[in-house]
């Protein structure tokens, strides 16, 4: 993607590089000032505590940002150390990584450093570096920073910005400021529907967190979804579940409603700006129901449909389902048995139920739906099988691999990265890497400090 060597990591100069320690040629190193929301509540300036844009490298598919977080202190540390800790690092760095293989928009990873350096948080850490890509950081609250701060002239100069370097035809519209909210806003509204489907809960959605150009950013405390339940919150500091797997689809609106408000003094008409804002709740009900449909294995859409999925997600929800194991093996699901062998054949699925009844009674509609359209069982299982993974980071997995980096051996980043690369197959001798969660993960807790 960006045109660099692999051998380039053999030379010292190339490591001080990435860890902030030396400042290449030519080199201009900033951090960016933003404000935002956080939690819902207005929390004004805040900005690049620990990250640094080291510059800009022009790849093959366009330019990228190369960004190092945890180099050391900015202008906008506020009392902070600017160092990252050695198990967030990882864990940006295979979820970003997991998220791109999944097809969702996403920053990237580009390595991650250790150090021997200790840094104090919960208790004493190892410190690292993560380098991470984008096209741009960002983030609708680098819009409400200059619109908090009555400075019109640097919001219009930022705006412009985006829209000259990412949305380059909208300079055509006739309303280019409005038309960037609306192609936020869609963006946004799509991304949240990919992590609605793949079960991912990001944590922390505050409006500096939210990039506007929709790629899903900051990785901190982040889950994907075991035992199914909608009011499942990932991260241990959202006391009162602002950022719950449920509440995902709204506040994404509600941010894209605090960006129109930055933006408005551009826009100047806000009955367009609310038209706009409107677009999210159908922008996000077509994209996961399409989603929905590719899970299900089903070609065509039909009225009744929603009311499959409905019924889908309560018993989902009543059975605390495993999300990712259930999905993967619906794709195994036959049409083609004998009655009588059914439910043997369907043993796999019915076991993840406590109610095996009430999964049967869904599944015999589900088989209706699908004779409805002719599905084919070896066809809908290849192409349910590309959507459906089998491996997602599950917390368990990524602190396993954190123990062991923490003691130096960086063996099981690797093996975990490497088996996220290939989300979509079957990976035989990887198959302990798709089971549920063991018994000791369930004390697992990731906070904002994660």
């Amino acid at each position: 993607m960006l045109g660099l060597d692999p051998a380039e990591l053999a030379h010292q100069d190339f490591v001080d590089v990435f860890t902030g320690n030396q400042v290449p040629a030519r080199a201009k190193p900033l951090a960016a000032v933003y404000s935002g929301h956080q939690f819902g509540h207005w929390a004004g300036q805040l900005g690049d505590g620990r990250a640094i844009l080291l510059g800009e490298l022009r790849g093959p598919d366009g330019p990228i940002e190369l960004q190092l977080k945890g180099a050391g202190m900015t202008p906008y540390s506020r009392m902070g150390d600017g160092r990252a800790v050695l198990r967030s690092s990882i864990r940006e760095f295979l979820c970003s990584e997991a998220m791109a293989a999944l097809g969702i928009p996403t920053t990237r990873a580009l390595m991650v450093t250790g150090s021997q350096q200790r840094v104090m948080r919960e208790g004493v850490e190892s410190a690292a570096v993560v380098t991470r890509m984008a096209p741009s950081f960002v983030r609708f609250g680098s819009f409400e920073h200059w619109h908090y701060r009555n400075k019109p002239e640097e919001l219009k100069i930022l705006a412009d910005y985006v829209i000259r370097n990412f949305y380059p035809e909208l300079e055509r519209e006739a309303h280019p400021y409005l038309a960037l909210l609306r192609e936020v806003t869609l963006r946004t509204a799509r991304m949240i529907a990919h992590w609605q489907a793949v079960g991912f809960m990001h944590g922390v959605m505050n409006t500096d967190n939210m990039s506007i150009l929709g790629l899903t950013l900051d990785y901190g405390p982040f889950g994907f979804m075991d035992a199914f339940d909608v009011d499942h919150i990932c991260n241990h500091t959202d006391q009162g579940g602002r950022y719950s797997y449920a509440n995902q689809v709204p506040v994404g609106h509600w941010n894209c409603y605090a960006l129109a408000n930055a933006l408005l003094p551009l826009i100047g008409d806000n009955d367009a700006a609310q038209a706009v804002l409107d677009l999210y709740v159908d922008a996000y009900g077509e994209k996961f129901d399409a989603l929905m449909h590719g899970k299900l294995g089903l070609a065509t859409t039909r009225e009744e449909d929603r009311a499959l999925f409905d019924e889908l997600f309560k018993l989902m929800q009543a059975n605390h389902v495993d999300f990712t194991l259930f999905f993967r093996r619906l794709g195994d699901l036959r049409l083609d048995l004998p009655a009588a062998d059914v439910l043997a054949a369907d043993a796999p699925l019915r076991d993840l139920f406590l109610d095996r009844p009430g999964f049967d009674a869904w599944a015999l509609g589900y088989r209706a739906r699908l004779r409805q359209e002719g599905s084919v069982d070896g066809l809908r299982r290849l192409a349910m099988h590309k959507i459906n993974p089998k491996y997602v980071l599950r917390n368990y997995l990524a602190q396993v691999a954190i123990e062991k980096a923490q003691q130096g051996d960086y063996s099981e980043v690797h093996k975990v990265l490497a088996v996220l690369e290939q989300p979509f197959d079957e990976q035989p001798e990887n198959e302990s890497y798709a089971a549920p969660p063991p018994d000791w993960a369930s004390h697992l807790e990731v906070s904002c400090s994660s």
